[in-house]
């Protein structure tokens, strides 16, 4: 038996304009944002890029190798494989662990700052740990070769398909694929499409996760039946930023329906890839139909946090028509006061008694002023929602 390649890739919304502006930089280091030319630089340098070629199968790419024999493949619609072809059997884990390496901390880090500009990531899609499934091709490889090779990874045999082309076993994490004949790139589109649907799908439930995160801290929020004054801009405030990173969200959800429809058009259309696709379990109209579900899910998210916005931003005008309330009769004591002087004398003389009454008056404005602050503050407003039964059955 021999191994001959060790994939891994991801995927993230892009389209043709990202992917030149991927290609400039390789090429040249070049872009028209205003970033820094030294950091660029060097984002560059440690990618060390070898040969680079623009192509098309489908959609276009830019694919590249490196000084450590690891090809990289960049598609318009985001999608990127790395393929290691300098691997064995003894060296297997390392042989991941380098092409992965290379992955996380030369090519991801190169790319964000690439696109470090314009809309954010939401933070609670930043710093996500990926799984990354790990594609093994071997050459001979007997059925006993292939389940050793699952034992030594994991112990879960998820499916295993046979042919007269090829062999594969699937784990969790780990896809083997014996090739029993010449190399064929359709075992290399097959990869492309599996890390394309794991992808897909891995982003829909972290959506669907992030969903339920959002909607319990919202709870959190709506479930105090009375909030202090005080209080008021504390909670407005988390909900705005709620409200902030849902419709950031909800954008990249809207653009991912494009991106599977182009890439079922394109697998479909090949005969061979088609029956490759079957055996994976996974169905475009099953992964379509999941979209929808996240998209209605995320809609009553958005719907959800809105109304809490309404109704904090309603207790919140009316602790300031009360403050304004206060100050009307603060306001109304001094101008009594001054009237009644007024009354006392004909004409108004300039005494030290005069001063020490005008700052009296004064005083007492102030304190009263305070004194309404403080217990607008204090007081407790009515929080009121809809109850709804969470668990049903």
């Amino acid at each position: 038996m021999k191994i001959s390649n060790v994939y891994i890739g991801g995927w993230f919304q892009r389209t043709m304009l990202q992917l030149s502006e991927i290609y400039d930089f390789l090429r040249e280091c070049k872009t028209e944002l205003n970033l820094d030319p030294d950091k660029m630089a060097e984002f560059r340098k440690n990618l060390e890029i070898g040969r680079i070629d623009y192509g098309v199968s489908g959609e276009e790419f830019v694919t590249f190798t490196t000084a450590l024999g690891i090809e990289v493949k960049i598609f318009e619609d985001g999608l990127i494989t790395l393929n290691n072809k300098e691997v064995s059997e003894d060296t297997l884990f390392a042989d991941i662990d380098e092409v992965q390496d290379y992955y996380e901390n030369k090519l991801s880090p190169a790319l964000n700052y690439l696109f470090s500009l314009g809309a954010p990531v939401p933070k609670e899609l930043a710093g996500i740990e990926n799984v990354y499934p790990y594609f093994i091709v071997c050459e001979k490889a007997t059925p006993e070769d292939m389940r050793e090779l699952l034992t030594r990874t994991e112990k879960q045999k998820y499916f295993e398909f046979q042919n007269d082309k090829y062999d594969v076993i699937r784990g969790d994490k780990y896809y083997f694929i014996n090739n029993k004949t010449q190399f064929s790139e359709k075992i290399e589109r097959y990869i492309e499409e599996q890390i394309f649907i794991r992808e897909f799908k891995g982003q829909m439930h972290r959506y669907l996760n992030i969903h339920r995160i959002i909607w319990e801290r919202i709870d959190e929020v709506k479930e105090h039946v009375k909030v202090k004054g005080s209080e008021i801009v504390k909670f407005t405030s988390k909900i705005e930023g709620y409200a902030k990173t849902i419709n950031l969200i909800d954008g990249r959800i809207k653009q991912m329906s494009t991106y599977i429809s182009t890439r079922e058009k394109i697998a479909k259309s090949d005969e061979e890839l088609a029956e490759f696709l079957a055996i994976s379990g996974y169905r475009y109209e099953t992964l379509r139909d999941t979209l929808n579900y996240i998209q209605y899910l995320w809609g009553m998210t958005q719907n959800y946090v809105n109304s809490a916005q309404k109704q904090f931003n309603n207790i919140k005008g009316d602790v300031t028509n009360k403050s304004v309330n206060s100050l009307t009769i603060v306001t109304s004591m001094s101008a009594g006061a001054a009237i009644i002087g007024l009354f006392q004398e004909s004409a108004p003389q300039f005494t030290i008694f005069g001063v020490v009454y005008f700052f009296v008056l004064a005083l007492v404005g102030w304190g009263s002023q305070k004194i309404l602050g403080y217990i607008s503050k204090k007081q407790s407003y009515d929080v009121t929602d809809v109850e709804y039964e969470k668990n049903i059955k």
